[in-house]
């Protein structure tokens, strides 16, 4: 560990280094070009050719160097020689000092060591560990001896079938299932769903979850290593190291493409010298025109505009995007957004508010407006004693509003019971009452919407009817609309009943829906559909997320979701605005388009200038000016987003060849 530390001190510092020592060059370099402005004489061409090596060797040190390190440590694991792009800029370098053009040589490392700075700096916030999941781990439970006392043990130490007692407000220690008492369990870490669940005898709960306000016992059903809370942990260690097929075939290429490069450069000297007569001498240092155009070639197959084809404009976008209120970690994940062809949602705070409001408020057949106007103080002034979910809503519904002091008796499954002047109030669930059959109709009605309804009855009459749901965030049947213009599948996974999960998909107009989903289901599900699609982005907001977040293409967190689900997402919306999806893709689209076209123009460049080196002798100069103008039309190009203009850039693509059923 302490050798790790000072490995991770020493690259920072020798990084540090080199960003400084790049910009020293950069400023010497144009200080050199101070000797091509008429007028200005003081710099003799010894000085601009020493100011232009020492530039060169400032801000391509570190760059060239990771390189041959790279290319050292490859080729001894592969067994065979694996250069890297950083050795090709090396010695197309030196190619152009061996013709006498420094200022050429220093501009290409300048530009290359350039791009790769920003590269690093665009990656950087893609690389962090997930530490944050650690503290919401269960460390300690209450383990019931069998002479019925309780003794606090460490949960690694907990066995299947031991006993062990949850208080009010702990944290479940593991997997298990309750023998004695009932509860109602907060299991948004691990379900996702904001709606605390009752459980009761026989009942399963899990590991991480949070006791309400009532004890049980449990017994351990799974070891700690094995519980849902666990294989989420797990799950997210092992697939967050997993590369994405572009970031592998770029690897692969690399290597290839400089080899080939290297390969090249002295046969064609050969072919030129011997075969096509190319062997007269044209400088007074004995180069010949085989040796000039082999340069030629060297430079202009120089990949200055392809290593600059990609960071300005990902860069370009991720500035937009951070102005609209998205983060991403890393240009690479924003890119694979331009090819998913489906997009999961998590439901409660991604699609939903995350939180339940009051919808409907009915008063039941035969309670007069009296009644019904009592049951609103009471219902509240009960309400007030709670802090479920449920209550607070009801309780922010109607205030302001008068209430009365009362003892209210909570009552795990049956609800909260007071007595008030003789009369006794009760508040709960349908199946408690004997309602009539209007009234039970009613309630069926709002629970097929996908709603949870709560009665108030006054000696066992109901008197009012309230209804609430987690609602549907006002932007996210736009958000859906785009995606549905664009042929992209939407798909919604939940940890919520079907009927409910039903309701809101329909309001949303999502067809393919999971309910009732556990979080290792959730990434089992995001399988299936990379396996049926190809590329698929998943949308969420809770720690159950995060192995589905990391299993997909493209993972995006909702800002206001976990600080877990925010780490192993690949893009964040900090403004939790939900329409800033379509936005993402649109520029993600866009990107796609403006670095193919890059790539084009770059391959375009080195190819004519290869095609011009057989036919013509060409200025170094022209040659340069060639080569590097393409790489300013691509920085260019790709700074064109800057400018990009979601109103025009969303528009309905051709249709593809193999479209798949939208969902």
């Amino acid at each position: 560990m302490i050798q790790d530390n000072k490995q991770s001190k020493f690259q920072k510092i020798f990084h540090e280094l080199g960003l400084y020592a790049y910009f020293i060059g950069l400023l010497l370099f144009l200080f050199a070009l101070l000797a091509f402005i008429p007028g200005v004489s003081f710099l003799s061409d010894k000085a601009v050719m020493i100011l232009n090596l020492v530039a060169l060797i400032l801000a391509g040190y570190k760059v060239i160097s990771e390189g041959l390190v790279e290319t050292v440590k490859e080729s001894i694991k592969s067994k065979r020689f694996r250069p890297n792009i950083h050795i090709l800029m090396a010695l197309g370098a030196i190619g152009a000092i061996i013709i006498g053009d420094y200022g050429d040589a220093a501009l290409l490392i300048l530009i290359f060591a350039g791009a790769h700075f920003l590269e690093e700096y665009a990656e950087a916030k893609s690389a962090k560990e997930i530490t944050n999941l650690l503290k919401i781990t269960p460390t300690t439970a209450r383990l019931l001896l069998q002479d019925g006392t309780q003794q606090e043990v460490s949960v690694e130490s907990l066995k299947v079938g031991d006993k062990v007692l949850v208080l009010n407000g702990d944290q479940i220690p593991t997997d298990g299932t309750i023998v004695s008492g009932s509860a109602a369990i907060n299991e948004a870490m691990i379900t996702g769903e904001s709606m605390p669940k009752e459980k009761h005898e026989g009942d399963e709960v899990f590991g991480g979850s949070i006791n309400g306000n009532s004890t049980f016992t449990m017994v351990v059903t799974k070891n700690s290593d094995e519980t849902v809370l666990a294989k989420i942990l797990k799950v997210v260690s092992e697939t967050q190291t997993n590369l994405t097929k572009t970031a592998t075939f770029i690897k692969k290429f690399e290597p290839i493409y400089v080899t080939i490069v290297m390969l090249i450069a002295p046969l064609f000297y050969l072919f030129g010298y011997y075969v096509l007569g190319w062997n007269e001498v044209i400088s007074a240092n004995g180069m010949t025109l085989a040796l000039k155009r082999t340069i030629i070639l060297f430079i202009g197959a120089s990949p200055c505009a392809l290593a600059v084809s990609d960071i300005p404009a990902s860069l370009s976008a991720l500035s937009l995007l951070a102005r609209r209120g998205v983060l991403f970690k890393g240009a690479s994940s924003l890119a694979l957004f331009a090819d998913v062809e489906a997009v999961a949602f998590d439901k409660t705070g991604t699609l939903t508010e995350g939180k339940p409001s009051v919808t409907d408020v009915n008063i039941p057949p035969g309670v007069s407006a009296e009644e019904a106007e009592e049951g609103k103080v009471f219902l509240v002034s009960m309400e007030k004693k709670s802090n479920h979910p449920l209550a607070t809503a009801i309780v922010s519904h109607f205030t302001p509003i008068k209430t009365v002091d009362l003892e209210v008796e909570h009552k795990i499954g049956s609800g909260l019971r007071a007595m008030y002047d003789g009369n006794e109030y009760l508040v709960g669930k349908p199946a408690l009452f004997n309602l009539p059959e209007r009234c039970a109709n009613r309630a069926k009605e709002l629970a097929v919407q996908g709603k949870t309804v709560v009665f108030i009855a006054k000696n066992g009459k109901p008197i009012l009817l309230v209804a609430l749901l987690d609602m549907i965030k006002c932007c996210a049947v736009d958000g859906l609309e785009y995606f549905r213009k664009q042929e992209i599948n939407t798909v919604m996974i939940t940890g919520d009943n079907e009927l409910t999960a039903k309701a809101i998909g329909k309001e949303l107009g999502i067809k393919r829906i999971y309910a009732n989903v556990l979080p290792e289901q959730k990434l089992d599900i995001v399988k299936e559909l990379k396996k049926e699609y190809g590329g698929v982005a998943m949308v969420g907001d809770g720690i159950n997320d995060a192995p589905a977040l990391v299993e997909a293409t493209i993972g995006i967190a909702m800002g206001d979701g976990t600080d877990v689900a925010i780490d192993v997402a690949d893009g964040v919306l900090v403004n939790n605005d939900f329409q800033k999806l379509s936005l993402m893709h649109a520029i993600s689209r866009k990107l796609k388009r403006i670095v193919i076209q890059n790539i084009v123009l770059a391959l375009s460049v080195v190819l004519l200038l290869i095609a011009l080196n057989f036919v013509v002798t060409l200025p170094m100069g022209l040659a340069v000016a060639i080569h590097e103008g393409s790489t300013i039309l691509v920085i260019l190009n790709g700074l064109r987003l800057l400018n990009f203009n979601e109103k025009h850039a969303i528009k309905k693509p051709k249709r593809r060849k193999f479209n798949k059923k939208i969902a």
